[in-house]
């Protein structure tokens, strides 16, 4: 299809992704230079559609690009007023004191906020100021200029048949050209995958490591609710199996966010990493908050956790990596929005230098330069040791030697240097036949649900007459490869029920991949064992539908 002929729109800036990033980078562009040309393009059907709201928020990154949020009604309507640490065993719980605590870990000052309210709110400040945002509209691929530079994107590409060719309503989308181009497509997009392979921006960096985090919004009695409260724990149901933690948060309208992460570097390919969540409710401490209320959403999305030293350059001719393209959660406070706003406040601060220079379709060092020695590298360098101390020595090790390591970097300086991470999570899946089957008990449908059930909390929709947006390199692979030496962990890692074997008496076992269900968290682009899976961007507008909450 390289014969396709489009039209073309020019710009000085093409953002892709209406994340907390790249609507940063919008309004800081706009804030910089009125006239600048600047687009923002969504594969959402509206800002905020693939964004599963509940999150604490650290304002830092809103200070810096709208000081006078409160004023212009941002929605961070509920500040943390307390703060719980947990030690979960089966029957029972251990509170942990706050005072042993580095002062990070504090969420004084801090908001439980929806993302995807506050980035609707973004969006709204953005065009205000004059950018275009364009929702429904998936980026497919990248343009590349006559030197090798980054040129632009394809969008709005429609109508293709199951097998890739062009279908009786086929629309080639269009091709939106800018000086930069900055991506935010948040974890492992498929843009940045190519542009990080493309011009090698990981070489001489650590891999880069993830969590797979499920939520469920629930309205919970009002007599349980406490508006304001953080709850984090750790330990039971993963034990030993795997590292990971819960974190439920009290909101307005007697709503409280319920999520789960895990780890994806586990080595047993037997665990279930959304059963785990689902056994995690039955906890007495979180059943009985739990108990009468009603779960209303369900979604899943994969979190960076590989923190400083495994961010990748980020930047290439023509293209600068924002957010968590590049991955700058900071792990053991579970917060990356306010990182993600500055640093689409620093590319938007080197673009508008590099194009008042005259430049473009260069490198924009500057931004480099400002996030790996301002205030994000500064937030990271101080955690980047609690993630590969939890994956070598355990969560014990992880929470004494780790948070001495905090309180350390806190005035400066570490004893442990910068520890590696080692293996990739795909990498450090192990063979079936080293691990014990894990039994899970079977959803009560009052506090657990299947993954099915679930999924249609989530409103997620593709349009079936489409090419799969899940693609398999090799499609012999899963049963012949991953089946009989990993136990098939497809089935179990996807948190939506996509990958199935299916067996039939007679016929041989055949690999399903039901990618209507895909609520484009993107685990099994990560975690498959043998790398057979590639995730791409489906049509515009499709996957989850997130409620405004």
């Amino acid at each position: 299809m390289t014969d396709i002929q489009r039209e073309a729109m020019e710009y000085d800036v093409v953002i892709v992704g209406a994340g907390p990033a790249g609507l940063s980078a919008a309004i800081r562009l706009k804030q910089l230079d009125a006239e600048l040309n600047v687009v923002v393009l969504e594969k959402g059907s509206e800002v905020g559609a693939h964004i599963l709201s509940g999150a604490v928020l650290d304002p830092c990154g809103l200070d810096a690009l709208i000081p006078d949020w409160k004023e212009k009604g941002a929605p961070l309507n509920t500040p943390v007023k307390e703060d719980n640490f947990y030690m979960l065993g089966e029957a029972g719980q251990i509170r942990v004191p706050n005072f042993p605590m580095p002062p990070l870990m504090n969420n004084h000052g801090n908001y439980i906020v929806s993302m995807g309210n506050v980035c609707r709110w973004m969006a709204e400040q953005a065009e205000e100021l004059g950018v275009e945002i364009f929702p429904g509209m998936a980026c497919s691929e990248l343009v590349y200029g006559d030197n090798g530079e980054v040129k632009g994107v394809v969008a709005g590409e429609f109508g293709k048949n199951p097998d890739g060719t062009p279908g009786d309503g086929y629309e080639p989308g269009m091709e939106l050209h800018g000086k930069y181009v900055f991506l935010s497509e948040g974890v492992r997009g498929s843009l940045a995958k190519e542009v990080i392979e493309k011009y090698k921006l990981s070489a001489g960096k650590e891999p880069q490591k993830f969590g797979i985090g499920m939520k469920e919004i629930w309205e919970v009695d009002p007599a349980k609710h406490k508006q304001g409260t953080v709850t984090h724990t750790m330990g039971w149901p993963l034990g030993s199996n795997a590292g990971g933690g819960s974190f439920i948060y009290h909101l307005e309208n007697n709503q409280v966010y319920v999520g789960f992460v895990v780890h994806l570097n586990y080595e047993n390919p037997h665990l279930f990493p959304y059963m785990e969540f689902q056994r995690f409710k039955h906890h007495p401490m979180v059943a009985e908050l739990l108990e009468g209320g009603k779960r209303v959403a369900y979604g899943a999305r994969a979190i960076s956790e590989g923190g400083y030293q495994s961010m990748p350059k980020m930047v290439a001719p023509g293209v600068a990596l924002l957010g968590c393209s590049v991955g700058m959660v900071n792990v053991p406070r579970i917060k990356g929005n306010h990182n993600a706003m500055l640093s689409g406040k620093a590319a938007a601060e080197a673009a508008f230098a590099a194009i008042k220079a005259d430049r473009s379709g260069d490198e924009l060092n500057d931004y480099e330069v400002e996030v790996r020695e301002g205030a994000i590298g500064k937030d990271l360098k101080k955690v980047r040791n609690v993630k590969p101390l939890w994956s070598k020595y355990g969560l014990v090790a992880s929470l004494m030697v780790g948070g001495l390591d905090m309180w350390t970097n806190t005035f400066g300086f570490s004893l442990l240097g910068t520890i590696g991470h080692g293996k990739t999570d795909a990498d450090a899946t192990g063979e079936a036949k080293d691990f014990a089957p894990i039994d899970y008990p079977k959803p009560d449908g009052k506090l657990s649900f299947d993954r099915l059930t679930n999924v249609s909390f989530s409103f997620t929709n593709h349009e079936e007459q489409q090419p799969p947006h899940l693609q398999l390199k090799d499609p012999t692979i899963p049963v012949k490869v991953n089946l009989p030496k990993y136990a098939g962990p497809s089935a179990r890692y996807c948190p939506a029920g996509v990958y199935e074997f299916v067996e039939e008496e007679g016929k041989e076992t055949r690999f399903v991949v039901n990618f209507q269900n895909c609520v484009h968290c993107k685990t099994c682009d990560i975690k498959d064992p043998s790398q057979n899976i590639n995730w791409t961007t489906p049509q515009g507008g499709e996957g989850p539908n997130y409620p405004n909450m």
